[in-house]
Protein backbone atom coordinates (compact mmCIF):
# COMPACT_ATOMS: atom_id res chain seq x y z
CA UNK A 1 0.00 0.00 0.00
CA UNK A 2 1.53 3.14 -1.11
CA UNK A 3 0.60 6.75 -1.42
CA UNK A 4 -1.57 9.54 -0.15
CA UNK A 5 -4.54 10.20 1.43
CA UNK A 6 -6.22 13.15 2.78
CA UNK A 7 -8.55 12.93 6.19
CA UNK A 8 -11.32 14.94 7.23
CA UNK A 9 -10.08 14.93 10.24
CA UNK A 10 -12.89 15.16 12.50
CA UNK A 11 -13.02 17.46 16.05
CA UNK A 12 -11.68 15.72 19.46
CA UNK A 13 -8.87 13.56 17.76
CA UNK A 14 -5.17 14.30 17.46
CA UNK A 15 -3.23 14.01 14.67
CA UNK A 16 -1.68 11.01 16.07
CA UNK A 17 -5.19 9.52 16.88
CA UNK A 18 -6.24 9.51 13.08
CA UNK A 19 -2.77 7.92 12.15
CA UNK A 20 -2.95 5.18 14.84
CA UNK A 21 -7.10 4.45 13.47
CA UNK A 22 -5.96 4.75 10.02
CA UNK A 23 -3.35 2.04 10.59
CA UNK A 24 -5.84 -0.39 12.13
CA UNK A 25 -8.38 0.09 8.74
CA UNK A 26 -6.02 -0.39 6.45
CA UNK A 27 -3.48 -2.76 8.35
CA UNK A 28 -0.53 -1.00 7.49
CA UNK A 29 2.37 -0.21 9.70
CA UNK A 30 3.74 2.93 7.48
CA UNK A 31 1.81 5.82 7.88
CA UNK A 32 2.60 9.37 9.18
CA UNK A 33 1.36 12.43 8.41
CA UNK A 34 2.66 15.98 6.94
CA UNK A 35 1.59 18.63 9.68
CA UNK A 36 -0.75 18.50 12.66
CA UNK A 37 -4.04 19.69 13.31
CA UNK A 38 -5.15 20.05 16.87
CA UNK A 39 -7.43 18.33 18.59
CA UNK A 40 -10.18 20.89 18.43
CA UNK A 41 -9.45 21.76 14.92
CA UNK A 42 -10.66 19.98 11.80
CA UNK A 43 -10.36 19.42 8.11
CA UNK A 44 -7.13 18.81 5.74
CA UNK A 45 -4.73 16.11 7.46
CA UNK A 46 -2.74 14.51 4.99
CA UNK A 47 -1.57 11.06 5.36
CA UNK A 48 1.34 9.12 4.21
CA UNK A 49 1.69 5.57 3.49
CA UNK A 50 3.96 2.71 2.85
CA UNK A 51 7.15 4.09 1.03
CA UNK A 52 5.49 7.73 0.37
CA UNK A 53 6.03 8.38 3.40
CA UNK A 54 9.70 9.16 2.49
CA UNK A 55 8.14 12.78 0.70
CA UNK A 56 7.20 13.95 3.94
CA UNK A 57 9.82 16.40 3.53
CA UNK A 58 8.59 17.20 -0.04
CA UNK A 59 4.70 18.23 1.02
CA UNK A 60 5.08 19.11 4.71
CA UNK A 61 6.05 23.10 3.81
CA UNK A 62 3.03 23.52 1.98
CA UNK A 63 1.14 26.64 1.91
CA UNK A 64 -2.40 26.30 4.33
CA UNK A 65 -5.51 27.40 3.90
CA UNK A 66 -8.02 27.64 6.65
CA UNK A 67 -11.59 29.07 8.01
CA UNK A 68 -11.21 30.33 11.45
CA UNK A 69 -13.83 31.83 14.19
CA UNK A 70 -11.98 34.31 16.44
CA UNK A 71 -14.57 35.17 19.48
CA UNK A 72 -13.75 38.82 21.02
CA UNK A 73 -13.91 39.58 24.62
CA UNK A 74 -11.98 36.98 26.32
CA UNK A 75 -8.54 35.40 26.13
CA UNK A 76 -7.69 32.12 27.05
CA UNK A 77 -4.42 30.19 28.44
CA UNK A 78 -3.86 28.46 25.37
CA UNK A 79 -5.22 30.60 22.29
CA UNK A 80 -8.27 29.14 21.73
CA UNK A 81 -11.58 27.16 23.09
CA UNK A 82 -10.03 24.35 25.25
CA UNK A 83 -8.15 26.51 27.45
CA UNK A 84 -8.91 28.48 31.20
CA UNK A 85 -10.87 31.98 30.66
CA UNK A 86 -7.98 34.43 31.68
CA UNK A 87 -9.56 37.01 34.38
CA UNK A 88 -6.51 38.82 35.03
CA UNK A 89 -3.91 40.01 32.47
CA UNK A 90 -3.29 37.82 29.34
CA UNK A 91 0.09 36.39 28.36
CA UNK A 92 2.10 36.05 24.82
CA UNK A 93 0.55 37.83 22.54
CA UNK A 94 -2.74 38.73 24.43
CA UNK A 95 -0.12 40.49 26.69
CA UNK A 96 -0.49 43.41 24.35
CA UNK A 97 -3.98 43.86 24.70
CA UNK A 98 -5.56 47.00 25.75
CA UNK A 99 -5.96 48.08 29.51
CA UNK A 100 -3.81 44.72 30.02
CA UNK A 101 -7.47 42.90 30.58
CA UNK A 102 -7.77 39.34 29.67
CA UNK A 103 -11.69 40.01 29.27
CA UNK A 104 -13.04 43.03 28.68
CA UNK A 105 -17.25 43.03 27.57
CA UNK A 106 -18.06 44.41 24.11
CA UNK A 107 -20.96 46.83 24.25
CA UNK A 108 -21.16 46.25 20.68
CA UNK A 109 -19.96 44.30 17.40
CA UNK A 110 -16.36 46.54 15.97
CA UNK A 111 -17.15 47.99 12.64
CA UNK A 112 -16.26 46.09 9.72
CA UNK A 113 -14.33 48.20 8.57
CA UNK A 114 -12.52 48.61 11.69
CA UNK A 115 -12.56 44.66 11.28
CA UNK A 116 -10.81 44.98 7.54
CA UNK A 117 -8.08 47.44 8.71
CA UNK A 118 -6.83 45.08 11.72
CA UNK A 119 -6.73 41.49 9.20
CA UNK A 120 -4.93 43.89 6.61
CA UNK A 121 -2.58 45.07 9.08
CA UNK A 122 -1.48 41.84 9.93
CA UNK A 123 -1.11 40.74 6.18
CA UNK A 124 2.57 39.57 4.39
CA UNK A 125 5.72 38.68 6.49
CA UNK A 126 5.03 38.98 10.31
CA UNK A 127 6.49 37.79 13.38
CA UNK A 128 5.30 35.21 15.75
CA UNK A 129 6.03 33.82 19.28
CA UNK A 130 5.50 30.64 19.67
CA UNK A 131 2.74 29.52 22.36
CA UNK A 132 3.50 28.12 25.49
CA UNK A 133 0.58 25.20 24.32
CA UNK A 134 2.46 24.22 21.21
CA UNK A 135 4.07 21.36 19.79
CA UNK A 136 7.24 23.06 19.31
CA UNK A 137 10.50 21.80 20.77
CA UNK A 138 13.00 23.39 22.66
CA UNK A 139 16.14 21.70 24.27
CA UNK A 140 14.03 18.06 23.54
CA UNK A 141 11.11 19.06 25.12
CA UNK A 142 7.49 20.10 23.56
CA UNK A 143 6.32 23.38 24.61
CA UNK A 144 3.00 21.70 26.27
CA UNK A 145 4.39 19.65 27.88
CA UNK A 146 6.54 22.87 30.04
CA UNK A 147 2.92 24.84 30.08
CA UNK A 148 1.56 21.71 31.77
CA UNK A 149 3.88 21.42 34.47
CA UNK A 150 3.62 25.48 35.12
CA UNK A 151 6.66 26.23 33.53
CA UNK A 152 7.26 29.40 30.91
CA UNK A 153 9.87 30.12 28.65
CA UNK A 154 11.39 32.54 26.73
CA UNK A 155 10.42 31.88 22.77
CA UNK A 156 12.39 33.32 19.85
CA UNK A 157 9.74 35.25 17.69
CA UNK A 158 9.85 33.40 13.81
CA UNK A 159 8.93 35.32 10.84
CA UNK A 160 5.64 33.50 9.05
CA UNK A 161 3.98 35.23 6.51
CA UNK A 162 -0.05 35.82 6.34
CA UNK A 163 -1.26 36.16 2.04
CA UNK A 164 -4.99 36.48 2.92
CA UNK A 165 -6.87 37.20 5.85
CA UNK A 166 -10.63 38.43 5.28
CA UNK A 167 -14.23 38.13 6.46
CA UNK A 168 -16.26 35.09 4.79
CA UNK A 169 -19.31 36.99 6.24
CA UNK A 170 -20.69 40.31 6.06
CA UNK A 171 -21.78 40.79 9.80
CA UNK A 172 -20.44 39.70 13.20
CA UNK A 173 -21.54 37.73 15.39
CA UNK A 174 -22.68 38.71 18.91
CA UNK A 175 -23.14 36.34 22.01
CA UNK A 176 -25.10 36.27 24.86
CA UNK A 177 -22.27 36.54 27.07
CA UNK A 178 -20.97 39.67 25.79
CA UNK A 179 -18.12 38.48 23.33
CA UNK A 180 -18.37 38.43 19.20
CA UNK A 181 -17.62 36.39 16.48
CA UNK A 182 -15.42 36.93 13.59
CA UNK A 183 -15.68 34.29 10.83
CA UNK A 184 -12.37 34.47 8.77
CA UNK A 185 -10.63 32.82 6.11
CA UNK A 186 -6.47 32.54 6.16
CA UNK A 187 -4.01 31.77 3.84
CA UNK A 188 -0.65 31.15 5.08
CA UNK A 189 2.83 29.89 5.15
CA UNK A 190 3.60 26.29 6.84
CA UNK A 191 4.37 26.99 10.33
CA UNK A 192 1.86 30.01 11.07
CA UNK A 193 0.06 29.67 14.46
CA UNK A 194 -3.80 30.73 13.59
CA UNK A 195 -4.31 31.02 17.06
CA UNK A 196 -1.17 33.64 17.76
CA UNK A 197 -2.78 35.94 14.81
CA UNK A 198 -6.58 35.55 17.12
CA UNK A 199 -4.57 36.84 19.62
CA UNK A 200 -3.08 39.43 17.27
CA UNK A 201 -6.21 40.70 15.76
CA UNK A 202 -8.07 40.96 18.79
CA UNK A 203 -5.13 43.47 20.12
CA UNK A 204 -5.13 45.57 16.73
CA UNK A 205 -8.93 46.00 17.40
CA UNK A 206 -8.49 46.59 21.39
CA UNK A 207 -9.97 43.47 22.80
CA UNK A 208 -9.05 40.28 23.92
CA UNK A 209 -9.56 37.39 21.80
CA UNK A 210 -8.63 33.78 20.97
CA UNK A 211 -9.59 30.86 18.26
CA UNK A 212 -13.08 29.68 19.17
CA UNK A 213 -12.98 27.31 16.06
CA UNK A 214 -10.77 26.04 12.98
CA UNK A 215 -10.60 23.93 9.60
CA UNK A 216 -8.27 23.40 7.59
CA UNK A 217 -9.91 23.69 4.10
CA UNK A 218 -6.29 23.68 2.11
CA UNK A 219 -2.70 22.22 2.39
CA UNK A 220 -0.97 22.57 -0.49
CA UNK A 221 -2.64 21.38 -3.53
CA UNK A 222 -4.87 19.31 -1.39
CA UNK A 223 -8.69 20.38 -0.62
CA UNK A 224 -10.92 19.66 1.46
CA UNK A 225 -13.20 18.90 -1.28
CA UNK A 226 -10.62 15.53 -2.37
CA UNK A 227 -10.92 14.64 1.59
CA UNK A 228 -12.46 11.44 2.77
CA UNK A 229 -13.60 10.57 6.42
CA UNK A 230 -12.24 8.09 8.68
CA UNK A 231 -15.58 6.41 8.03
CA UNK A 232 -15.76 6.68 4.72
CA UNK A 233 -12.26 5.30 4.55
CA UNK A 234 -13.66 1.81 6.76
CA UNK A 235 -16.24 1.21 4.22
CA UNK A 236 -14.12 0.91 1.39
CA UNK A 237 -11.95 -1.15 2.51
CA UNK A 238 -14.46 -4.75 2.54
CA UNK A 239 -14.86 -3.76 -0.99
CA UNK A 240 -11.20 -3.39 -2.04
CA UNK A 241 -11.65 0.28 -3.62
CA UNK A 242 -9.20 2.09 -1.69
CA UNK A 243 -7.41 3.37 -4.95
CA UNK A 244 -10.83 6.06 -5.55
CA UNK A 245 -9.26 7.90 -2.37
CA UNK A 246 -5.63 7.28 -2.25
CA UNK A 247 -3.62 9.16 -4.11
CA UNK A 248 -0.49 8.10 -6.18
CA UNK A 249 3.33 9.94 -5.31
CA UNK A 250 3.55 11.13 -8.38
CA UNK A 251 -0.06 12.44 -8.60
CA UNK A 252 0.79 14.05 -5.54
CA UNK A 253 3.96 15.65 -6.40
CA UNK A 254 2.47 17.29 -10.06
CA UNK A 255 3.54 20.64 -9.44
CA UNK A 256 7.86 19.05 -9.82
CA UNK A 257 8.83 18.80 -12.99
CA UNK A 258 9.79 15.60 -14.29
CA UNK A 259 11.56 13.76 -17.02
CA UNK A 260 11.67 10.29 -18.38
CA UNK A 261 14.66 8.25 -17.98
CA UNK A 262 15.68 5.23 -20.67
CA UNK A 263 16.06 1.65 -18.99
CA UNK A 264 19.99 2.36 -18.23
CA UNK A 265 19.44 5.53 -16.36
CA UNK A 266 16.43 4.15 -14.02
CA UNK A 267 18.87 1.27 -13.16
CA UNK A 268 21.63 3.80 -11.89
CA UNK A 269 18.82 6.15 -10.21
CA UNK A 270 17.64 2.75 -8.35
CA UNK A 271 20.71 2.56 -6.88
CA UNK A 272 20.89 5.99 -5.87
CA UNK A 273 23.11 6.99 -8.52
CA UNK A 274 23.26 10.64 -10.44
CA UNK A 275 22.07 10.57 -13.47
CA UNK A 276 24.26 11.98 -16.46
CA UNK A 277 24.24 14.88 -18.34
CA UNK A 278 22.39 12.95 -21.07
CA UNK A 279 19.19 13.87 -19.87
CA UNK A 280 18.01 17.32 -21.07
CA UNK A 281 17.06 19.47 -18.46
CA UNK A 282 14.03 21.42 -18.72
CA UNK A 283 14.06 25.13 -20.16
CA UNK A 284 14.78 27.35 -16.62
CA UNK A 285 15.22 24.73 -14.03
CA UNK A 286 17.18 26.33 -11.17
CA UNK A 287 20.29 25.14 -8.88
CA UNK A 288 18.41 22.60 -6.53
CA UNK A 289 15.36 22.19 -8.45
CA UNK A 290 13.59 19.29 -7.27
CA UNK A 291 12.52 17.02 -10.22
CA UNK A 292 10.34 13.55 -10.48
CA UNK A 293 12.26 10.75 -11.81
CA UNK A 294 9.78 8.36 -14.10
CA UNK A 295 10.60 5.08 -15.69
CA UNK A 296 9.69 4.80 -19.86
CA UNK A 297 6.46 3.62 -18.56
CA UNK A 298 6.09 6.75 -16.53
CA UNK A 299 6.11 5.25 -12.98
CA UNK A 300 7.54 7.60 -10.42
CA UNK A 301 11.28 6.12 -9.46
CA UNK A 302 12.42 9.08 -7.47
CA UNK A 303 12.97 12.37 -6.74
CA UNK A 304 15.69 13.86 -7.80
CA UNK A 305 17.77 17.48 -6.89
CA UNK A 306 19.02 19.34 -9.85
CA UNK A 307 23.28 20.10 -10.20
CA UNK A 308 22.80 23.15 -12.74
CA UNK A 309 26.93 23.29 -13.07
CA UNK A 310 27.32 19.54 -13.93
CA UNK A 311 23.69 19.02 -15.20
CA UNK A 312 23.28 16.25 -13.26
CA UNK A 313 20.05 14.75 -11.33
CA UNK A 314 20.98 13.27 -8.23
CA UNK A 315 18.33 10.89 -6.43
CA UNK A 316 17.15 12.46 -3.41
CA UNK A 317 14.77 10.04 -2.56
CA UNK A 318 14.02 6.48 -4.09
CA UNK A 319 10.86 4.79 -4.29
CA UNK A 320 11.79 1.98 -6.76
CA UNK A 321 13.89 -0.99 -5.13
Amino acid sequence: MEGILIIDKPAGMTSHDVVARARRILGERRIGHTGTLDPFATGVLILLLGKATRLAQFLSGANKEYEAVIRLGYATDTGDLTGNRLIGSAEGSAEQVTDNRASRQLACAPATAAVQAAMASLLGQIKQVPPMYSAKKIKGEKLYELARRGERIERSPVDVTVAEFELTTDHIETNGDGSCDVRARVLCSSGTYIRVLAEDFGVRLGFPAHLAALRRTRAGTFTIQNATTLEHLQQLVPGRTLAEVIVTPDAALSHLPFVHLSTAQAMRVKHGMAVPGEVEAGEGWMEGELVRLRDGDGQLLAIGSYDRSLRLLHPRVVLAT
